[in-house]
């Protein structure tokens, strides 16, 4: 019954638009009290100061800061100048210029949202320009922004490492072939529909522009290559990668490239201090219905109940599939990831679902979700800067995001896809 109660006031909340992390906490207090009195709230702030000073999570602002720096270094730029060279003699080598910049631009900021509104503002108004319809244009952009949140680094596979308590490197590396996968699905569908539909070669192919617009961006190049080269070989930790990623972004745009300004860091931090703020209220919050959650041993129940449906964890993949997609079209990543995870944890582990594996399976569902209105966040972002109309560009997006869908089957049913590496490298 409390359950239920939780669950119809935190829909209400969120209905009239109080912010999530609000209506996390109030809902978490209010059930508080009403089991435990008063005396229960004395230890709020002690359970919520806890929940958001995990170690794991410095590692939020060091890549959203990291990102940001470089992205004021001309990065995007450069990183575009590049795969124009690469992809744009190919007929619609814009769009699929788009899409390996996300590619790489992953590599750095671990943010869909980051993703789209560095790359669309400067590739959306291009490809308009081009003579590529602004709803084709923005659905490019979105969807390939969501390969941020599979290629590590990716600030949603860190908050689920702490909320299960797996291995952040390991879900790094699961992340890898699936972002590949998908990448190059959405590169093969933009060509279809550059045929379709007669979009334009960008230029004629020369290795001379190659080799000048690649020594352009060589030190953009190596950002990534240092940062995953020293998480993945255990030279340092995802947190201390993420330390490393901040400095030499300093360096590189400040020394190498000399195009960051004081101005431009002091934009960079607030911009990283804002995001991190977001999330870690949202921690906050939700270590308060963490606790409630634990005291009454609704996780368990839930996990005994869906068992009591069916122990094939094939199966329970399904069910908790559609569940997480259904979470995605009303919450965002971070929120789904922080409110649901720890409920459904304890039906992984008795059924025998690796971790990692379904820690891949949860990113992928909320990255769909970032595609899917209501909420869409990624979406929305990419329609504003399109000027285009969400509902509009949604029905181009549906083939990008059964890309995604195809993707999700194959990391669930097939899960040597995301394991292989980590098999190689870790077991």
């Amino acid at each position: 019954m409390m359950a239920l109660g939780m669950f119809v006031g935190l829909l209400a909340l969120i209905l009239i638009n109080v912010p999530i992390a609000v209506a996390l906490g109030a809902v978490a207090m209010a059930a508080m009290v009403w089991h435990g009195g008063m005396e229960s709230l004395l230890g709020a702030a002690i359970t919520m100061f806890n929940g958001a000073t995990s170690f794991p999570l410095l590692a939020i602002p060091l890549f959203v800061l990291a990102g940001a720096i470089m992205n004021s270094s001309s990065l995007s730029r450069r990183l575009i100048a590049f795969a124009s060279a690469l992809f744009g003699f190919i007929k619609g080598g814009l769009a699929m210029v788009n899409i390996g910049t996300s590619l790489f631009f992953a590599e750095i900021s671990g943010s869909a949202v980051a993703d789209v509104a560095a790359m669309g503002s400067i590739l959306v108004p291009a490809m308009k320009k081009k003579g590529y319809p602004k709803e084709f244009a923005a659905a490019v952009t979105s969807s390939s922004a969501t390969l941020a949140i599979i290629i590590p680094p990716s600030i949603p596979m860190i908050l689920y490492a702490v909320m299960a308590e797996a291995s952040v490197v390991q879900l790094f590396v699961a992340g890898i072939i699936p972002g590949v996968l998908g990448g190059g699905g959405m590169m093969a569908l933009a060509y279809w529909y550059a045929r379709r539909y007669n979009y334009p070669v960008e230029e004629v192919f020369s290795w001379q522009r190659v080799r000048a617009t690649f020594k352009d961006a060589a030190w953009a190049f190596l950002l990534p290559m240092i940062i995953l080269g020293g998480i993945f070989g255990g030279v340092v930790t995802a947190t201390e990668g993420a330390a490393l990623a901040v400095l030499a972004a300093l360096f590189i745009g400040g020394v190498i490239y000399r195009e960051l300004n004081f101005k431009h860091l002091y934009e960079s931090m607030v911009e990283g201090s804002i995001q991190t703020a977001v999330v870690m209220l949202l921690v906050a919050s939700s270590a308060l219905l963490g606790h409630l959650l634990t005291e009454q041993q609704m996780p368990q129940q839930l996990a005994a109940w869906i068992a009591s449906l069916t122990d094939n964890k094939w199966a329970v993949l399904a069910i908790l599939n559609i569940f997480f997609l259904v979470a995605g079209l009303f919450l965002h990543s971070a929120a789904a990831i922080i409110l649901v995870v720890p409920i459904v944890m304890p039906l992984v582990k008795a059924v025998g679902i690796d971790p990692v594996h379904f820690g891949l399976i949860v990113t992928l569902n909320l990255g769909i979700g970032q595609q899917t209105p209501p909420v869409a966040s990624v979406l929305a972002t990419a329609c504003s800067i399109a000027k285009a109309d969400m509902w509009k560009v949604t029905r181009v997006n549906l083939p990008f995001i059964g890309v995604l869908m195809a993707l999700l089957l194959l990391v669930t049913y097939v899960p040597a896809v995301p394991m292989f590496l980590v098999d190689v490298f870790y077991r």
